[in-house]
């Protein structure tokens, strides 16, 4: 039961930091999925880290990683915003735009995942 309200009340901390997070990028940029974009990458590079800090290093409890991960990370980033943005561009003909979103998104998470996990395991 401790796993499941860790992972509950994680998902509500990374639901309304990603809300707060991805609006304000948004609003800044004035440029719609680049917060999504922005979301996705620290999530994903804070993924890396933590996994990277716990595999041999933090002895957490099973609550707390899975609290941490599952909930707070898994509550921050979000695929299904993301495809939402490259669709709309897309359907708004902006074609260049959606699909850089679409591989930006993928390629740099793919690189903060790396650099995440680096971090975590050389910290």
């Amino acid at each position: 039961m401790q796993v499941v309200l860790a992972v509950a009340a994680g998902g509500a901390l990374g639901a309304v930091s990603r809300y707060a997070l991805s609006t304000g990028v948004t609003n800044l940029l004035d440029l719609r999925g680049s917060g999504t974009l922005i979301v996705n990458l620290l999530g994903a590079f804070l993924l890396g880290a933590v996994i990277g800090l716990t595999e041999d290093r933090w002895d957490l409890p099973e609550a707390a990683r899975t609290g941490i991960t599952v909930g707070i990370l898994g509550g921050f980033t979000t695929f299904s915003t993301y495809m939402h943005d490259v669709v709309a561009h897309a359907e708004d003909d902006r074609w260049l735009t959606s699909l850089t979103l679409l591989a930006a998104t993928i390629a740099l998470g793919l690189i903060a995942m790396i650099a995440g996990l680096a971090a975590g395991r050389a910290a």
